[in-house]
């Protein structure tokens, strides 16, 4: 579509969007946050086809004054809920796919690093890990149960200590990213390193299957989570150092609200990863077939909500203004 034909047939609905915005004190927020949805994808639309143009950087400033906009009233219907998880979040992931693929790309590089590293040299497993943990999963192996470690606490102690630190470490992803994106890459490095470590140092003694079978229960989640927590900070961290056509000051604004609903969407599988990993990964001798199911499952589950369906909602919007 030429940028003319695009204005034209957008035009009215952004003036009328920005009277909205004059009178939101007066709107229903599930109104709002339509409009908001409307104007994001027009904007997204813009940077794809018009990028240097002026209609872009009016949808940027559009799209600003709605964002701060759209939280004034704190009166919302429990609706409100429910499309902030099917349609403001699908629309905020499909904006930011590239950020993700290199969040995942980082730890999944980081992680074949510490999968040979570990395989050249069995002994830098203990250089990542504590030599008690690594010992402690020596003499389980030798026992006949390498996962044992998941059945020697209380289950419920065990759920709040983990969902306790999983969140924190995702939420510190994130804010690290802060002025730079460095210090999320290096916490996204150092996580992949101990994580392939840990494999390769199983596989060495070989009880990689088995071990990689309970621990993929809980850890396609709580991995998986932890790379979107980090695609969050590598967001913030460029907000600052690229503003685009926005002032410094904004661009880190949007960059930091944009990241932390990213962030907060993760809190739900956190919790889940933290329960599956109490209740479940306890069952360290349950058949092969089981477990693999387990992953399988939270794998389709987690992919088709960060990656599949925000594709699929951006591409009906788009097809729609078309």
């Amino acid at each position: 579509m030429r940028e003319a034909a695009f204005v034209k047939k957008n035009k009215e609905r952004w003036l009328e969007f920005e009277n909205m915005l004059k009178r939101s004190d007066t709107l229903q927020p599930d109104e709002m946050a339509d409009c908001y949805l409307q104007i994001i994808n027009d904007l997204s639309f813009a940077q794809t086809y018009y990028n240097k143009s002026k209609i872009t950087q009016y949808l940027n400033n559009l799209a600003q004054k709605a964002h701060f906009s759209i939280y004034k009233n704190k009166k919302e219907k429990s609706s409100r809920i429910i499309t902030f998880w099917t349609k403001e979040l699908p629309a905020l992931f499909a904006n930011y796919q590239k950020e993700l693929l290199a969040s995942f790309l980082i730890f999944f590089l980081s992680g074949a690093i510490g999968y040979f590293s570990s395989y050249q040299d069995i002994d830098f497993t203990r250089l990542i890990l504590p030599d008690g943990y690594v010992d402690m999963t020596i003499e389980n192996i030798r026992n006949g149960d390498p996962m044992a470690v998941y059945h020697q606490q209380n289950a419920v102690l065990m759920f709040i200590g983990i969902a306790l630190n999983n969140i924190i470490v995702g939420f510190r992803c994130f804010i690290m990213g802060i002025f730079t994106p460095i210090f999320t890459i290096y916490m996204l490095f150092y996580n992949g390193i101990m994580l392939g470590s840990l494999d390769s140092f199983l596989v060495q003694y070989d009880v990689g299957l088995r071990a990689n079978s309970i621990i993929w229960i809980h850890g396609v989640f709580e991995i998986f989570v932890i790379i979107v927590c980090g695609a969050a900070g590598i967001i913030l961290g460029k907000s600052f150092l690229f503003p685009k056509t926005f002032t410094r000051l904004q661009s880190v604004r949007r960059g930091f609200w944009d990241g932390a609903k990213i962030c907060f969407s993760t809190v739900p599988f956190f919790l889940v990863a933290a329960f599956l990993e109490s209740f479940v990964t306890r069952h360290s001798q349950m058949p092969l077939f089981a477990a693999w199911a387990f992953i399988g499952i939270t794998f389709c589950i987690i992919v088709f909500y960060y990656v599949i369906y925000p594709r699929k909602f951006k591409a009906s919007i788009i097809k729609t203004d078309l």
